[in-house]
C-alpha cells in the first residue's frame, strides 16, 4: 500500500495500544520527526507507563509538536489517539500552523493487540484497556474526515502495515527549485490590449506555430491573478495566460475576481457584481458550442489554481492580495482566503469598501513578497513587499516587475474602461499608508540581544548581547537619521611589526601577508591626513523621497564611520553636498552609472575639523606640559652639575625636548583653520554603491579612476586619492613602494594603505583582510606618545597582538558589503541595520589599544 503525503504535515498515528504504531513510526520516519506520549511521559517523570504524568506528558507533546511545526517539519504524533477529544487539540495545531493533518489509522483485530501487549511485561493493564480503546476507534472511523483529517488511510491488518510505501509528495506551492527569472505581472481585468503591450515590452513574442507568447531568454510570466472582469477581453486575457501556463511560459495564482466566476460557472449563487456582468455578457455573446468550451476551459483553468507560489529557494512569493510569513509554503483554507482577499479589519470606509489591514506593515518574513489586488497609483517597497496592481482597468497603468532585477515595466491604459468605487489612489490604499514611513520604524527585537549574522562573505558573525546595548546606546543618541544609514565602514588593521630596527611599520611586512596568501598585485594608497567620512549623494529631492524615504533638503548626508553627523552646520554639510553633486554631474557619473544617488567612502581633512576636542584634552596638554616642565627641569641640572655627574640625564632630557617639540610638529601637519567650506578638502576612495550594484567586484584601481573624475575642473573642494599599482612578483616593484612610502613618511605624512587589486580577495582560510595601514615614524609619535620610537618602548609595542584586530576587520568588512548589497537589492530597512548595527555592536568589543 502506499501512502502519499506531503513533505509537511502533522501525521496523527491512532489504533489501540499493541498496533504497532511505535514500531512503524521507527520504520518510516526519523527519530526527530515522532513525538511519543510514551517518552514524554519518561521526560516529566522518569516512567513511561505513569499514568498519573499523562496531563503534563501531553502538555510536553503539544508544546513539541507547536515548534516543530512553527519551523515547517513533518511531524508524527505518537499516540493511541483513538478519543476524539484527544485528536481536537491536533486538529487545531494543524489549523494554527496552516498544514495538513494525516491521519493513519491501525485499525488491526482487537486479539492480535492484547496479545501483543501480554508479550511485553511493562505493560501491566488488563484487556479491558484494550477493549475500550478499539471501541473508540470504531466509533471515531466515520467522523475523522469531518473532525478535520485531510487525509486518513486505514490499515487493517499486519500485512498491510508491513507493505506500506510512503512518499512524501511537495506543497502545491512548492516551487522552490524554480530560480526564475520571472516577470510578475499585476491585476489585468481584461485588459487584453494592455497586456500584449506589456509582454512585447518585456520582450516576449508571439509564436505562431505554438499559439503562445514566449520569451526568447526563457523568461516566466506571474500573473497575480484577478484576469477576469471590469475590462472588455476577459476572454482574450484567459486564453493568453492558459496558453502560457500550458506551455510552460508562465505561472499563475488566482485573484478573487477568477474565483468568483469560476464560482458561478459551476452553478453557485454568486453576486453579479463589480464586473462580473461583463465576463458574463462576453460569454453570452459567443455561440452556444463555443461558449460551453469557454466555460469548462475558463472553469477548469482558474479552479485549478493554487493560492500562491513560493519560487527561488524561498526568496520569492507571488499570492494576489499578499502573504503573510506565518502562511506561506503552508496549506489551508484559511491561507487561501488571505492569499484571495487578503485581510480586513472589520469596518467599511466612507465608500462601503471593507477597510484592509496593512499585513505589509507588520511583515517581518525573509522572503520577498510581489502581490496585486488592491490599486496603488506607485509601487512602492514596504518591509521586502510590494503591491504592483497600478490600476489599469480604472484608467492607470498596467505594471510587471522584473525579478531578481526588480526592475518596474509599466503600460499605461488605453482607456478607463470602468470607474473605481473608491479614487485610484485614494486613502489607505494608495501608499500602504506611506510605505517608506512605515519601512523606516525599527522594532527593538531587529537589533536586540545576542544575535547570530550571516553575510556573503562570512558564514555566522556573533553578535554579544553587551555589545548590542552599545551599539543601540550610540544609534539612539547620536546617530543621523536611521534611513541614511545603509553602510558603515570596517575598522583596519595594522601591517605586522617591523621586527628589528627603529621603525614599528614597514611596507615589507604588508607586502609580505598578500604574498603568502597568492596575492600579486596590490595598490598602496596615500594614507589623507583627514577623518573618516560616509557621504550618501542624490541627484534631486526627489531621490532622498523615493530611495530614502526622506525630505531632505541638502539632497545626501555625511557621517562618520560610527553614524554620527559629520558636520554640525547643516548650510556647510549642505554647500559640500551640492559641490559633489555638481561633480557628478560634470563627468556624467549618473548617467553612466545608470543611477541617482551614490554612497562614497572618504576623508575629510583637515583632520582638526573634526578632532578639535581631542586636540584641545589629549594631544595638545601633552606637548604644553612638557615644553613647561622640561625647561625647569634643565635649569634644575644645570644647578645639580655642580656638585655631582648629570651629563648623561641632561642628554636624556635634551632627547626628550626634541621628541616633543617633533610630536607638536607632528599633529600641528594636520591642523589648519577652518572658516569655510573653501578651507575643506574631501578625498574619496571608494565609490561604494549606486543604484543598480554594489562596486566591490571592481579592483581598487576602477575606484581610483573612477573617483579621480570627480576631482577634474576648478572646484579644489574634491581631492583625487593618489595611488600606486604595484606587482609583489617584481622586486623592483616592492622597492619602488617601499621608496614611495620613505618619500611620504619623511616629509610627515601618516602613510599608506596597501589593498589587493581586487576589492574583496579570499585564501582556503577565507576572506584575507581588505586593507592594511602602514604608517610613518611621525604619525605613530601622535598615537604612542613623544617618547615611543625610544628601544625600550619599541620593544614594548612590538608585543602587540592583531588577532582581534584583524578578525574585527573581516568580520566588519563582510556586514558592510552585505548592508549595501541588501540596501540595493531593496530589502527593509531592518535588514539593512541589522548589518549596520552589527558593525556598530563589533566596534565596541575591546581591542588592544596600542593598535
Amino acid at each position: 500500500m502506499k501512502i502519499e503525503m506531503p513533505e509537511f504535515a502533522l501525521v496523527v498515528l491512532v489504533g489501540p495500544s499493541g498496533a504497532g504504531k511505535s514500531t512503524f513510526a521507527a520504520q518510516h520516519f526519523l527519530p526527530s520527526e515522532v513525538l511519543s506520549s510514551d517518552a514524554c511521559r519518561a521526560w516529566v517523570c522518569d516512567d513511561e507507563e505513569s499514568q498519573a504524568a499523562t496531563k503534563d506528558a501531553f502538555e510536553l507533546l503539544h508544546f513539541m509538536a507547536a515548534k516543530r511545526l512553527a519551523n515547517r517539519r513533518l511531524t508524527v504524533v505518537d499516540a493511541t489517539n483513538v478519543q476524539a477529544s484527544a485528536r481536537k487539540p491536533l486538529i487545531e495545531l494543524g489549523r494554527e500552523y496552516h498544514c495538513f493533518v494525516v491521519a493513519i489509522v491501525f485499525h488491526l483485530p482487537e486479539r492480535l493487540c492484547r496479545e501483543r501487549n501480554e508479550a511485553r511485561p511493562e505493560r501491566n493493564f488488563g484487556p479491558h484497556v484494550i477493549r475500550s480503546q478499539s471501541r473508540n476507534l470504531r466509533r471515531s472511523l466515520r467522523g475523522l474526515r469531518r473532525e478535520g483529517f485531510r487525509y486518513v488511510y486505514e490499515l487493517k491488518t499486519p500485512e498491510q502495515v508491513d507493505e506500506v510505501r510512503i512518499k512524501r509528495t511537495k506543497l502545491w506551492p512548492d516551487r522552490r527549485d524554480d530560480p526564475g527569472p520571472f516577470d510578475i505581472i499585476g491585476d489585468i481585468h481584461g485588459c487584453s490590449d494592455e497586456l500584449r503591450s506589456l509582454l512585447l515590452q518585456l520582450g516576449y513574442r508571439w509564436a505562431e506555430e505554438a499559439g503562445v507568447w514566449r520569451h526568447p531568454q526563457g523568461r516566466k510570466a506571474v500573473f497575480l491573478g484577478d484576469l477576469v472582469d471590469r475590462g472588455p477581453d476577459s476572454l482574450g486575457v484567459l486564453r493568453i495566460a492558459r496558453s502560457m501556463v500550458k506551455a510552460g511560459t508562465a505561472l499563475c495564482v488566482p485573484g478573487n475576481h477568477d474565483v468568483k466566476l469560476v464560482r458561478k460557472l459551476r452553478g453557485e449563487s454568486v453576486k453579479v457584481v463589480h464586473g462580473l456582468d461583463k465576463t458574463l455578457s462576453e460569454l453570452e455573446a459567443l455561440p452556444e458550442e463555443e461558449r460551453r468550451i469557454e466555460e469548462r476551459s475558463a472553469s477548469e483553468f482558474l479552479g485549478g489554481l493554487v493560492s500562491h507560489y513560493v519560487l527561488d529557494q524561498g526568496r520569492l512569493v507571488v499570492a494576489h492580495a499578499g502573504m503573510r510569513e506565518d502562511m506561506a509554503n503552508r496549506a489551508s483554507g484559511a491561507v487561501r482566503s488571505f492569499a484571495l482577499w487578503g485581510e480586513t479589519t472589520g469596518e467599511v470606509d466612507e465608500f462601503g469598501l471593507p477597510i484592509r489591514y496593512q499585513w505589509a506593515r507588520d511583515y517581518r518574513g525573509g522572503s520577498m513578497v510581489i502581490y496585486g489586488h488592491t490599486p496603488v497609483l506607485e509601487p512602492e517597497w514596504l518591509n521586502n513587499t510590494i503591491n504592483i496592481d497600478t490600476g489599469c482597468v480604472f484608467g492607470g497603468r498596467l505594471t510587471a516587475l522584473r525579478y531578481p532585477e526588480l526592475d518596474l515595466v509599466s503600460v499605461p491604459a488605453a482607456q478607463t474602461y470602468s470607474e473605481p468605487i473608491r479614487p485610484l489612489g485614494h486613502g489607505e490604499s494608495s501608499r500602504q499608508n506611506a510605505a517608506p514611513e512605515s519601512d523606516s520604524v525599527l522594532r527593538l527585537e531587529d537589533i536586540w540581544g545576542a544575535r547570530i549574522l550571516t553575510s556573503k562573505l562570512r558564514r555566522k558573525i556573533l553578535i554579544r548581547e553587551e555589545n548590542s546595548a552599545a551599539a543601540l546606546e550610540a544609534m539612539s543618541r547620536y546617530a543621523c537619521d536611521p534611513r541614511w544609514l545603509i553602510y558603515l565602514p570596517p575598522t583596519m588593521s595594522p601591517s605586522e611589526t617591523a621586527a628589528e630596527g627603529d621603525l614599528l611599520e614597514h611596507p615589507a611586512q604588508a607586502f609580505e601577508y598578500y604574498r603568502q596568501r597568492g596575492v600579486s598585485k596590490v595598490v598602496c594608497e596615500e594614507k589623507h591626513m583627514g577623518s573618516r567620512a560616509v557621504v550618501i549623494v542624490c541627484r534631486d529631492s526627489e531621490t532622498v523621497r523615493k530611495r530614502f524615504g526622506l525630505i531632505d533638503e541638502r539632497g545626501g548626508v555625511v557621517y562618520t564611520r560610527t553614524g554620527r553627523p559629520f558636520f554640525q552646520d547643516r548650510e556647510l554639510e549642505g554647500g559640500l553636498l551640492d559641490r559633489l553633486r555638481r561633480a557628478f554631474d560634470r563627468c556624467g557619473l549618473w548617467d553612466r552609472l545608470e543611477t541617482d544617488w551614490a554612497c562614497l567612502d572618504c576623508e575629510i581633512l583637515p583632520w582638526s575639523a573634526k578632532a578639535q576636542k581631542l586636540l584641545r584634552q589629549h594631544y595638545a596638554p601633552v606637548a604644553a606640559a612638557a615644553r613647561a616642565s622640561i625647561p625647569e627641569a634643565l635649569r634644575q641640572l644645570e644647578k645639580a652639575q655642580q656638585r655631582i655627574d648629570v651629563a648623561d640625564l641632561q642628554q636624556l632630557v635634551r632627547e626628550r625636548a626634541g621628541c616633543v617639540e617633533r610630536y607638536a610638529a607632528s599633529y600641528g601637519r594636520y591642523c589648519w583653520p577652518v572658516e569655510s567650506l573653501d578651507d575643506y578638502g574631501l578625498a574619496p576612495f571608494h565609490l561604494l554603491a549606486s543604484e543598480k550594484a554594489v562596486h566591490f567586484d571592481k579592483t581598487h584601481v576602477w575606484h581610483m579612476r573612477t573617483l579621480a573624475e570627480l576631482a577634474e575642473g576648478e572646484d579644489s573642494l574634491i581631492r583625487p586619492t593618489v595611488f600606486l599599482e604595484l606587482d609583489l612578483s617584481r622586486p623592483q616593484d616592492t622597492a619602488k613602494g617601499t621608496a614611495w612610502w620613505e618619500e611620504r613618511t619623511d616629509r610627515g605624512g601618516e602613510g599608506m594603505v596597501v589593498k589587493p587589486l581586487d576589492f574583496v580577495v579570499r585564501d582556503r582560510r577565507g576572506v584575507l583582510q581588505p586593507a592594511l595601514k602602514c604608517r610613518g615614524r611621525e604619525y605613530l609619535r601622535i598615537i604612542y606618545g613623544p617618547e615611543y620610537a625610544r628601544p625600550a618602548n619599541l620593544e614594548r609595542l612590538r608585543a602587540r597582538s592583531l588577532r582581534m584586530k584583524r578578525s574585527l576587520a573581516v568580520r566588519e568588512f563582510a556586514l558592510g558589503l552585505e548592508a549595501l548589497e541588501r540596501f540595493v537589492r531593496r530589502e527593509p530597512l531592518r535588514r539593512v541595520h541589522e548589518c549596520v548595527f552589527g558593525v556598530l555592536a563589533l566596534e565596541s568589543q575591546p581591542v588592544d589599544p596600542r593598535l
